[in-house]
């Protein structure tokens, strides 16, 4: 027999308020997780239907709302969607995201991000720690003064979303983008002193977070995405991620997201491994006995019972949700006010590559444009959809950013 919960009591536990190091109070324990929208308009800049997008996550009780894949360098991008910090950037819209994300004490921050190697091959010439020539990935090595510019460009990336009115930042190092990169004895390979021991791959990732620091001060929220492990053999292992949260926490840091995954090509999903709930507490409860840092654990959280029970047991200080929230925006008010029931995830047979993905990404549309009662794509229909609005983004990044024209930086 189930035993039966005690919603108010998990409810209670999930409206508690989290103050950071940096004195930056989250309201509640429920965060919206990084997505990649590809809600940009192909010219870094955001659109009515973004703003709308996190509008409702705001209203819906979230705590704090990343904005996934913020480009710091518009030469190495995820997608043609992507928002871009750069001179060229709209401030006003900008500033108009950041405060419809502030709606009723929400935070919303976004997420700082450098594809490195797998930047989009059609507006980039991916490049990352090392250089690749395997199947599905080819990538240029950055030089040595390539890399010492990094923190550099995080910093001013970070300062361009506080003058907006972002009240914070999270820096991606995780999910096999740039700094994930760097972390990894599998695709950083450098012999200079960016690579070797994982205190050495850590040294970027490190001085970034400094030099960010540095930059906008003691009160504004930093917090870090990091792997758990990369779920790659010779990738990054959760040992060598326990001693990157440990450094983490030594450098200040006011929250450490702990996902896992990569996006190499032919790498699993952390779905793919494991069928039914949170995937990431093990190493969350691991992680606890390494730093002091508040933590955040995002993947596999589908119901509220799951959510309190990693708040209730300490496992972690708040959830990230990520498909959860793109099902329901306002599940948050759903589960702090002791109403509505928990979402009911699509089940897809034998999805091809990328086929979910894309259909979560265009339900981020469809909840942007207020359609979500109608969306019933196939997973086909959903990647048709998803390729076709990339590709006819790709010429206007072109003549906004001129990429083609400038090669990468490489040894």
């Amino acid at each position: 027999m189930i035993e039966e919960r005690n919603v108010e009591l998990d409810a209670d536990v999930l409206a508690a308020p989290l103050e950071l190091p940096c004195g930056v109070v989250l309201k509640n324990r429920l965060a919206k997780a990084a997505m990649s929208d590809s809600l940009g308009d192909g010219a870094g800049r955001p659109t009515d239907e973004q703003v709308e997008l996190y509008r409702r996550w705001s209203t819906g009780g979230a705590a704090l709302s990343l904005i996934g894949e913020v480009q710091v360098d518009y030469r190495y991008p995820e997608k043609p969607g992507n928002l871009v910090l750069w001179p060229g950037a709209d401030n006003a819209r900008l500033a108009r995201l950041a405060d419809v994300g502030s709606i009723d004490g929400a935070q919303i921050w976004p997420q700082l991000g450098h594809a490195g190697a797998l930047a989009h091959g059609p507006i980039s010439r991916p490049a990352g720690p090392s250089a690749f020539n395997i199947e599905g990935l080819q990538c240029d090595a950055l030089t040595r003064s390539a890399v010492e510019a990094l923190p550099v460009t995080y910093a001013r990336a970070a300062a361009h979303a506080r003058a907006v009115g972002f009240n914070g930042v999270q820096i991606h190092a995780g999910h096999g983008f740039l700094l994930s990169q760097f972390l990894s004895p599998l695709f950083n390979r450098r012999s200079d002193h960016y690579g070797g021991s994982i205190e050495v791959r850590c040294r970027l990732l490190l001085e970034v977070v400094r030099e960010v620091r540095a930059e906008v001060g003691s009160e504004f929220a930093i917090a870090v995405k990091i792997n758990s492990s990369d779920q790659l053999q010779g990738g990054l292992d959760e040992d060598d991620a326990l001693v990157a949260v440990s450094l983490l926490g030594d450098a200040g840091v006011d929250l450490i997201d702990i996902s896992g995954g990569t996006y190499f090509p032919g790498a699993p999903t952390s779905s793919d491994r494991r069928s039914s709930g949170p995937y990431f507490l093990e190493f969350a409860r691991r992680a606890r006995t390494v730093t002091d840092t508040p933590l955040m654990a995002t993947g596999g959280f589908k119901t509220r019972g799951e959510a309190a029970d990693a708040v209730a047991t300490g496992a972690t200080d708040i959830v990230g949700l990520a498909r959860t929230m793109a099902l329901d925006p306002d599940i948050a008010e759903k589960w702090l006010h002791h109403v509505g029931a928990d979402p009911q995830f699509p089940s897809f047979k034998s999805p091809p590559a990328g086929g979910i993905t894309a259909w979560f990404t265009m339900r981020l549309t469809a909840l942007a444009n207020g359609d979500e009662d109608s969306f019933e794509p196939s997973l086909g229909e959903a990647i048709e959809a998803y390729e076709a609005r990339d590709a006819d983004r790709i010429a206007t990044w072109e003549r906004t950013f001129g990429i083609r024209s400038r090669p990468a930086t490489i040894e």
